[in-house]
């Protein structure tokens, strides 16, 4: 018994970051950035429709977080942001979603 509870906690602590609103928030994105509208940067759903079908762009928009990006929606750049890679992707991946 003990060895399948830890079986079950291993599995949970290895599972993915989930992104939602909440990871968004934490990590500090909804300053500049809202699901629907325009703020200091595209709201999170004209990212997702801009990379709609793009095979390339989880990894991409993942890219983007983590090292900053320059250019791509105007003069305003936006730096790069203090969250891990894991939290980076899950975010990419629920900005896609949308």
């Amino acid at each position: 018994m003990n060895k399948l509870l830890a079986l079950m906690v291993l599995a949970l602590v290895a599972l993915p970051a989930q992104a939602s609103p909440e990871l968004a928030n934490k990590s500090k994105c909804m300053t500049c950035h809202q699901v629907d509208k325009k703020v200091l940067g595209p709201s999170f759903k004209e990212i997702a429709a801009k990379y709609k079908g793009d095979k390339t762009a989880e990894a991409m928009l993942t890219d983007s977080i983590t090292k900053g990006v320059k250019g791509k929606w105007g003069k305003i750049p936006m730096p790069a942001q203090k969250v891990s890679a894991a939290d980076a992707a899950a975010l990419a991946k629920w900005i896609l979603s949308l």
